[in-house]
C-alpha cells in the first residue's frame, strides 16, 4: 500500500471512482433465474480500490451501487427488519455470529468462489464462522492512537486518551461503543467481551469521567481532525492513521501497551438478496489476488490474502503500523457476539453520550 499520494479521507470513505453512491431502498427483489446486471453493495468508509468496481463492471457487465454505514450496529440495524435491496455487505467477526443467529447473511457457495485459494490458512476457519460457510474475510487490522508528535509525548497506555486532562479538549475518540467502551474495558484490565454489569459500568464511569476533555466522538474522521490541528490525540484504525502519516510526517500511531481489538471484517450476503449470482461474482472478483492488492494499494489495510500480499512492496508487506508484530497481536482481542449483553453496553453508552 504505497501507493503516493495517501487520500485525506476517512477510515474506508467510499471513493467516487467506486461506483455511484445511492439509496437502495425498496429496491424489487428478483429471484435466481431473472436475474439482472446490477448490484447493490453496502460498505464502510475508505475500504473498497480505486478501480475495484470499475473492472468488476468490465469483466461482467454489472453495475455497481453503493451505500456506506458507520459502524456494525446501523448495518444491523438496516438489514434486521429485512432487507432493503443489498447484495454484499461487509459485517465484522462479532457482527457475523449476530447475523447468523438473527438468519440475516446467506451461507455461501464455496463452488462459485474459485478464488477462496488466495485466502491464507490462518484465516480460513475463523471461530465466528466456522470453515467461512456465511463470509469470507476481507481485511484485518488494529485500533489505536493516532497523534501530533510535535504536540504529544508519545503515548503508551489508553490513559493517555481515556484517564488524563494533559491533552484536554484536543482528544477525539470513535463514535463506536463496542469498540470505545471495550477499550475503556481492556484499560481497566478486563475483557472487552466482558458481560459483568459491574465491569461495563466502571468503563462507563470512566468514559464520562473523561467526558470533560474529549473534543468529539468521531464517526471514522479522527485522522482528518489530526491533519486539520483540530486534534492533537486520537483514537483511530490502523489504516486510517497510516493514509495520513505518509503525507504528514509528523503524525505516528501506536497500539497501548494494555492491549486492542484485533478486527477481522468480513464480505457476506444478505437473505433476500435481489441480485445472489452478481453478489458471489463480486465477492469472488474482490478474492482474486491482483484486485485485492490494488484494493490494499489504495485503502491500506491488512489483507488475509496470501497471494495477494505476495504482490505488494517490500516496504508495504513490512509496515508494522499495517502488519503488527507478534507481541501486539498477542495482546490483541477480538470483539464477539454477546447476545442479550450487548443491552449493558447500550444503556453504558446511551448514558456516556447524554453525561
Amino acid at each position: 500500500m504505497m501507493k503516493a499520494p495517501f487520500p485525506i479521507v476517512s477510515r474506508r470513505r467510499l471513493l467516487k471512482v467506486a461506483g455511484a453512491l445511492g439509496a437502495v431502498s425498496a429496491m424489487p427483489r428478483k429471484g435466481w433465474a431473472d436475474e439482472d446486471k446490477k448490484l447493490n453493495f453496502y460498505n464502510w468508509d475508505t475500504y473498497i480500490g480505486e478501480t475495484t468496481v470499475q473492472t468488476f463492471t468490465e469483466k461482467t457487465g454489472v453495475q455497481v451501487q453503493s451505500d456506506l454505514f458507520a459502524n456494525n450496529e446501523e448495518l444491523f440495524a438496516k438489514l434486521k427488519e429485512g432487507n432493503p435491496g443489498y447484495d454484499v455487505i461487509v459485517p465484522s467477526d462479532y457482527m457475523v455470529q449476530t447475523m447468523i443467529s438473527a438468519d440475516i447473511i446467506v451461507p455461501l457457495d464455496h463452488a462459485k468462489l474459485t478464488n477462496i485459494g488466495n485466502l491464507d490458512s490462518a484465516f480460513t476457519n475463523p471461530s465466528y464462522d466456522p470453515g467461512m460457510s456465511h463470509s469470507v474475510p476481507y481485511k484485518w487490522g488494529t485500533v489505536g492512537i493516532g497523534y501530533r508528535m510535535s504536540k504529544v509525548e508519545t503515548p503508551t497506555s489508553w490513559g493517555d486518551i481515556l484517564d488524563s486532562d494533559k491533552y484536554a479538549g484536543r482528544i477525539a475518540l470513535l463514535a463506536d461503543e463496542r469498540i470505545v467502551i471495550g477499550c475503556a474495558l481492556k484499560y481497566l484490565g478486563f475483557s472487552m467481551n466482558s458481560t459483568k454489569e459491574s465491569e461495563i459500568q466502571a468503563a462507563r464511569d470512566l468514559l464520562i469521567k473523561q467526558k470533560k476533555n474529549i473534543k468529539a466522538f468521531a464517526p471514522d474522521e479522527g485522522q482528518n481532525m489530526l491533519v486539520a490541528g483540530d486534534a492533537d490525540i486520537v483514537q483511530e484504525w490502523n489504516g486510517d492513521i497510516n493514509q495520513v502519516m505518509h503525507d504528514d510526517k509528523d503524525l505516528n500511531y501506536i497500539v497501548p501497551k494494555e492491549g486492542t481489538n484485533l478486527f477481522i471484517d468480513n464480505l457476506a450476503i444478505p437473505k433476500d438478496a435481489p441480485h445472489p449470482q452478481n453478489a458471489l461474482a463480486f465477492i469472488n472478483h474482490i478474492l482474486d489476488a491482483q484486485v485485492e492488492a490494488e484494493i490494499c494499494n489504495t485503502i491500506h489495510y491488512a489483507t488475509p490474502n496470501a497471494a495477494a500480499r505476495k504482490l505488494l512492496s517490500p516496504e508495504e508487506q513490512n509496515n508494522k503500523t499495517i502488519y503488527p508484530p507478534a507481541d501486539v497481536i498477542a495482546k490483541g482481542e477480538q470483539l464477539h457476539d454477546i447476545g442479550d449483553f450487548v443491552k449493558l453496553f447500550d444503556k453504558a453508552w446511551t448514558e456516556v453520550q447524554a453525561a
